[in-house]
């Protein structure tokens, strides 16, 4: 069943979203891969909107998964690539879900960004034999000729991580990268203590709807503020095309203070600000978490990630698309709480929600028992 505890939704903050509080573990015992506490994700608390729109309202409910389906349902999930870490963890959420609800699952990527027309093709030969989809969007729009008509046939769509513009989607499990990006400006603001200072901002790909979203609610919360932002480069999230925008951006603006933007930007920043003699000088910050933003926080590369608790995110998705499929109560746009995380905060932080465990290999196909 779906257990709901309404309350009023509290106004993102810096005080009540960005810091964990700290307990007596060691970093690395915190955040260690604990196979017991990941089966046992839920209940979980999560931000339920009223409708699908982002703005809408929102109330704080408790998500309870189904605990196996009626039968091996096959569900497919398409997602933009698994060649970062923040995939790998959806890929490990829809993976482990599916296992424990006793569902087939099958695990499609595209390769990158860039490569929308190879998400169609594979949605379209992937939905053939698929009674659901699971869709982490390449494009905010690209993508609604082809769900809609999905839904026009009566076949669910789960509308997972990135988001869509289509109102046609059965169910949203994903966060406002909004919000997110809002934190981590709120950090900037924080960190800096008012004085001047100069940041480089690289959102993510451009015309991804996460990205889109996520570069407004940066630069709104930093408008008419003590924080400059002096470059903007999107791109994708490729490591090899992170490291050259940061590159280009650190030549343009060799006195910088601040990198932001992806989890891959804030992993890539690292070494380039080692070689250049710039560690102590620029600080970093990602707009959400993977392994390399965990291990730069440990080893104080990187100051800030805020986590969208991605592997939890599949995980509901995966529930959704069983629920809409056996004609139970389905909540239509979920997302688990947000919580930025710093060194001084991480050993409060349960990787679980969020990260594969360090072996993962990504997981193609499930198969009920």
């Amino acid at each position: 069943m779906v257990v709901m505890r309404k309350s009023a939704l509290a106004a993102v903050s810096a005080v009540s979203l960005l810091l964990l509080a700290a307990c007596g573990s060691a970093p690395e015992e915190a955040n260690s891969a604990d196979p017991v506490k990941a089966k046992n994700w839920a209940p979980v608390t999560v931000d339920s909107w009223a409708d699908l729109a982002m703005d809408s309202a929102r109330t704080k409910v408790e998500y309870e998964p189904l605990d196996k389906a009626t039968k091996p349902w096959n569900i497919c999930v398409s997602v933009p690539h698994v060649k970062d870490a923040y995939w790998l963890g959806l890929n490990y959420g829809v993976a482990e879900q599916a296992k424990a609800e006793n569902v087939n699952m099958t695990f499609v990527e595209a390769g990158g960004y860039e490569n929308l027309d190879k998400q169609i093709q594979q949605i379209e030969d992937c939905s053939k034999s698929a009674d659901a989809m699971v869709v982490g969007a390449i494009a905010y729009d690209g993508l609604n000729s082809t769900v809609d008509r999905l839904a026009d046939e009566g076949k669910p769509v789960i509308d997972v991580v990135n988001g869509m513009s289509t109102p046609k989607v059965t169910a949203k499990s994903l966060v406002s990268f909004n919000d997110l990006a809002k934190l981590t400006a709120n950090w900037t603001l924080e960190d800096s203590a008012s004085k001047p200072v100069k940041v480089a901002w690289f959102p993510g790909p451009k015309g991804a709807g996460w990205a889109e979203d996520g570069n407004k609610g940066f630069v709104d919360t930093l408008k008419d503020s003590n924080v400059e932002i002096v470059d903007t480069k999107f791109g994708d999230t490729g490591k090899d095309a992170q490291s050259q925008l940061i590159e280009d951006a650190l030549a343009s603006n060799p006195d910088i203070d601040y990198i932001v933007g992806t989890a891959v930007t804030a992993e890539a920043a690292g070494p380039i600000l080692r070689d250049k003699g710039l560690t102590d000088k620029v600080k970093v910050a990602g707009y959400y978490f993977t392994p390399g933003t965990l291990e730069g926080i440990e080893r104080g590369t990187v100051q800030f990630a805020p986590s969208d608790s991605t592997a939890i995110q599949g995980r509901i998705a995966i529930d959704q698309a069983v629920r809409a499929l056996e004609k139970k109560d389905v909540m239509k746009h979920v997302g688990p709480e947000l919580v930025g995380v710093t060194k001084d905060t991480l050993s409060a932080f349960d990787v679980n929600t969020t990260l594969a465990p360090d072996d993962y290999k990504p997981v193609f196909n499930v198969k009920a028992k």
